[in-house]
């Protein structure tokens, strides 16, 4: 079983898989509790386009991509701030917006390549160092700033209201906590793809919040969940030559259901999916 960590390439998916699996988890669970759980996938549309338009002006898509999804995170915000309009449906509109930009800009390049598509889908198998290195420093990026920021990040997790009255800079907070998801989405693209990079960020998050921990002890929780999903999903797609994407997202299903179960068998009541 060893003989797997022998090639390079598996080297860096297992490299850059854990720590963007960190860095999703720790994300997602104050996205989830701040009812935010859809927001990756706005961005993850937002990425789409931003990726189709380095593509089609031979400009490096990973840059593109952060560039636009940061612009479009820092959009909704506004959106949503400037008008009375709720943040689905600002996330919504910028979002849909974004990829039907994407699509055209993609057509206009003579249509989807098999790069395109390995953004799309993930190709973490065939990642090449430059990306490696560019996601696990995003990744590291979003931990260090969660530890940073951890205390107000706590507080306006579960409740905005008193940390704004308490003197908590919730508006910036909001910011942040928008701009790390897009930078989670963009360093997370080659590992889960577009389509389901926000699965990384939602699934172990919700699966630590069924035990009823501690916070810290679900931050915990949700890494070590999200960690076993990659290194698990790497592991059966090596030997069953599985898409490594889809491993990883229908373990992290399956996780969250036996996570489910748990409660209900613990607690005798309704489960706790937040």
């Amino acid at each position: 079983m060893l003989e797997i960590f022998s090639y390079g390439f598996m080297q860096k998916a297992f490299i850059t898989g854990i720590v963007i699996a960190v860095a999703c988890s720790l994300l997602g669970v104050f996205l989830v509790l701040r009812r935010y759980a859809l927001i990756g996938d706005g961005l993850a549309h937002i990425s789409f386009g931003g990726v189709a338009a380095g593509m089609l002006f031979n400009f490096m898509p990973f840059a593109s991509a952060l560039f636009f999804t940061i612009l479009g995170a820092l959009g909704i915000l506004k959106l949503k701030e400037k008008t009375l309009i709720h943040s689905d449906t600002a996330i919504a509109i910028i979002s849909y917006s974004s990829l039907g930009a994407g699509i055209f800009i993609a057509t206009a390049a003579r249509g989807f390549n098999v790069d395109l598509l390995s953004y799309l889908f993930g190709s973490i198998l065939a990642i090449q160092t430059s990306e490696v290195i560019l996601s696990v420093a995003l990744a590291l990026i979003v931990i260090a700033v969660i530890s940073l920021f951890y205390h107000d990040l706590f507080f306006l997790a579960f409740d905005e209201e008193s940390a704004k009255t308490s003197g908590v800079k919730t508006g910036m907070l909001n910011s942040l906590l928008v701009v790390l998801t897009a930078i989670t989405v963009v360093s997370s693209m080659k590992v889960a793809g577009l389509l389901l990079s926000s699965a990384l960020i939602v699934l172990p998050a919700a699966s630590a919040l069924q035990y009823n921990a501690s916070f810290k002890k679900t931050l915990v929780l949700s890494a070590v969940l999200s960690v076993s999903s990659v290194t698990a999903g790497l592991l059966v797609a090596y030997y069953f030559d599985y898409a490594v994407s889809g491993t990883i997202i229908l373990i992290n299903t399956g996780l969250f259901l036996i996570s489910l179960l748990i409660n209900r068998l613990r607690n005798g009541n309704a489960p706790r999916v937040a």
